[in-house]
């Protein structure tokens, strides 16, 4: 069901229940100059703040728009139904003790129930604050102003949504909504109704946990119809609480994992702090989504350019290629001394000279880029003057910019170098301020990407998995499932006796590799023998069988993991990484959401480090770049098949040589009676 959110996100009367936190309330949205009536109800006080109390949600004038509930939880669930029946256009619920702890989902449940078909957020939720409309159902204080536009920020943490308001970095807020525990109105119905107003430019998301999937993914492509891009940054990325898994699959794919490739296939930037998350909305806020990747960057020292080309390192932009036009245009503004490169160190002989300096940015950025970084440094301004930054500097790249309709941002290579009035006057400027250099590549890259990517597949909900409990597959059956997809497996035989794998050896001639069946880590329980001179005498010293004979696979170009876990909230995942004994050591892995084509798999292969083992590196052989897709689409493939019940899948490792690529050892843990 989709509510209507307005009324309570941009109401024009607001009623208050409560004591203390219900009196922050009022104080806050006198505070913003509110022109709506602001209703305080109190069973006992007579005014508050100088505002008349009413007794009952009854003797209002009217039925509120917004009400902010700010009693105990056994009360919120009797006020809830009584402005439900009065016509309330929705509700903050304050109150804690719900289903965030053990003895409140019943509490939870009968709220849901008493709220009918009027909205409300919470529980356990601050409240709103929209600066837009000067509406602050809101108990503490805050660090925002009115604005006449912005982005929109979701929080699922109170506290964090309290610490964005304090920032000071010219960023205007439109919206900032905590989220609570979504018992009714999740973020996906948040989301919905702030991309609605005309007036919000971005959307942030402070995310702790998607809950609904598939509504979030809706959300987001609502929201990019209407030219909301959206950006998030999401807690719990660490794996160092996760417990020791089956597979190398698992231990690479967890559900930080998971989590990226979801936004990715929907098209929400994710970036990893909070600072970042800021600086991305506000080049969104001022420029949109990138057309691509290339990144000019400008400087008056050696430093700041090493700094910045340091800083650009294992990110997905490229510093733009400068033409001998280029370099030639860019000269011709400059002396002998300096060289001509990008990241560029201008030096500071053109310093003061404001129509020089003008000249040197316009034909910088006059270059084939995508966004450009100017490196500028305020002096602090309690024991030094800026006055010439301010008049010179911001002035030239302000028509640098203008004259080449590029992005651009001016970063300061420590936050406290970018004064909180310079931020603004600069992004009244339409540059962007970048409170460090990392935070200035990691906007570009997020707004680049969100000019990349189209909407993937639709994101289906996650298939529950089969009520038996999961058992694992040995060798030789995973691999005879996996052939059935057209999984390349090396030739080989079970055998139950040590004379049969001496026979099996035999009989398929040359090298062979010999494993005890039914462990999950052979190689640490010393169950494999690659190549022994006496495959039988190997065998027999495993312990006891069934054993694997097979041919060994020669000539390797590389080692891959290819593999599938099940994420409780956005179902099978598909891994890609290195392989062998490195899989956990190197963790260099990608993850796609299933299902995912050809292209999409190429693209995870060619953004591996040991992507270049693949390519030929240095001479050697070029591994078919297609047999190595084709494995993890069979991969996939079967995956697909067994969505109900498949709970992990690991193929590591799959060896790669010039001729194809080869499954030599392969787990699954399935569900099946």
């Amino acid at each position: 069901m989709t509510r209507d959110l307005s009324r309570l996100l941009r109401p024009k009367s607001i009623a208050v229940f409560g004591g203390a936190w219900a009196e922050n309330v009022i104080e806050q949205a006198q505070k913003m100059r509110f022109d709506g009536p602001v209703w305080p109800v109190h069973p006992t006080r007579e005014a508050i703040h100088g505002v008349q109390c009413y007794r009952r949600v009854e003797d209002l004038p009217h039925a509120p728009d917004a009400a902010y509930v700010g009693v105990n939880r056994h009360a919120s669930v009797e006020l809830m139904a009584a402005l439900s029946r009065a016509g309330a256009g929705g509700a903050i619920s304050f109150a804690s003790g719900f289903a965030e702890t053990a003895d409140g989902a019943e509490v939870q449940r009968r709220l849901v129930e008493a709220a009918g078909d009027m909205p409300f957020l919470g529980p356990n939720c601050y409240g709103f604050l929209n600066y837009l409309d000067g509406a602050t159902l809101w108990p503490d204080q805050h660090g925002g102003e009115p604005v006449e536009r912005g982005v929109a920020i979701v929080s699922q943490s109170s506290n964090m949504a309290i610490n964005l308001t304090m920032q000071r970095r010219g960023l205007p807020l439109a919206y900032v909504v905590c989220a609570g525990n979504q018992a009714q109105t999740g973020m996906p119905e948040i989301g919905r109704a702030l991309a609605a107003d005309p007036r919000v430019t971005a959307l942030g998301f402070y995310v702790e946990g998607v809950g609904d999937p598939v509504a979030f993914a809706a959300m987001v492509a609502e929201a990019r119809e209407l030219g909301k891009p959206v950006v998030a940054v999401r807690a719990g990325r660490s794996e160092s609480a996760r417990a020791a898994t089956l597979t190398h699959t698992a231990s690479l794919t967890g559900a930080a994992a998971a989590a990226a490739a979801y936004f990715r296939r929907i098209g929400v930037a994710l970036v990893d702090t909070l600072p970042r998350l800021l600086d991305t909305l506000h080049l969104l806020h001022l420029h949109g989504p990138l057309p691509g990747r290339d990144v000019v960057s400008i400087s008056c020292s050696g430093g700041e350019a090493s700094m910045m080309a340091d800083a650009a390192e294992g990110r997905r932009l490229r510093w733009a290629p400068l033409s001998p036009v280029d370099r030639a245009r860019i000269g011709a503004t400059l002396n002998e001394f300096v060289a001509i490169a990008n990241p560029l160190d201008y030096h500071t002989f053109i310093w003061g000279d404001e129509a020089r300096m003008t000249a040197t940015f316009t034909a910088t950025l006059e270059t084939a880029t995508d966004a450009a970084v100017f490196v500028l440094d305020f002096p602090r301004g309690d024991r030094c003057s800026d006055a010439s930054w301010a008049r010179q500097a911001i002035g030239s790249m302000r028509a640098a910019a203008e004259a080449t309709g590029r992005p651009t941002l001016i970063a300061a290579s420590l936050p406290e170098n970018m004064p909180e009035h310079r931020a603004t006057e600069l992004a009244a400027a339409g540059l962007c301020p970048a409170f460090g250099l990392d935070e200035a590549l990691a906007a570009i890259e997020a707004a680049a990407d969100l000019g990349a990517w189209r909407a993937g597949p639709p994101v289906a909900a996650p298939t529950p998995p089969a009520p038996h409990a999961p058992r694992l597959l040995d060798e030789a059956e995973a691999k005879r499932r996996l052939a059935g997809f057209d999984l390349a497996v090396p030739e080989g035989r079970v055998c139950a006796t040590p004379a049969a794998v001496a026979e099996a050896g035999a009989a398929l001639g040359g090298r062979v590799a010999v494993k005890r069946l039914g462990l999950a880590h052979k190689t640490e329980a010393g169950a494999v023998a690659l190549a022994p001179a006496d495959p039988a005498a190997a065998a027999a010293a495993m312990g006891q069988g069934p054993w694997l004979v097979e041919r060994m696979v020669e000539g390797a170009v590389a080692e891959l993991l290819l593999g599938v876990v099940r994420d409780p909230a956005f179902g099978l995942t598909l891994t890609l990484g290195a392989g062998g004994v490195l899989a956990e050591i190197l963790g260099d892995a990608a993850a796609l959401l299933l299902p995912t084509d050809a292209a999409e798999i190429e693209a995870a292969l060619r953004g591996l480090t040991l992507f270049p083992l693949l390519d030929g590196y240095r001479g050697r052989p070029k591994a078919p770049l297609g047999a190595v897709v084709a494995a993890a689409l069979a991969v996939a493939r079967f995956a697909e098949a067994h969505a109900a019940s498949l709970e992990e899948l690991d193929v590591n490792p799959l060896i790669v040589t010039a001729e194809g690529a080869v499954a030599v050892d392969a787990l699954i843990r399935i569900r099946e009676p």
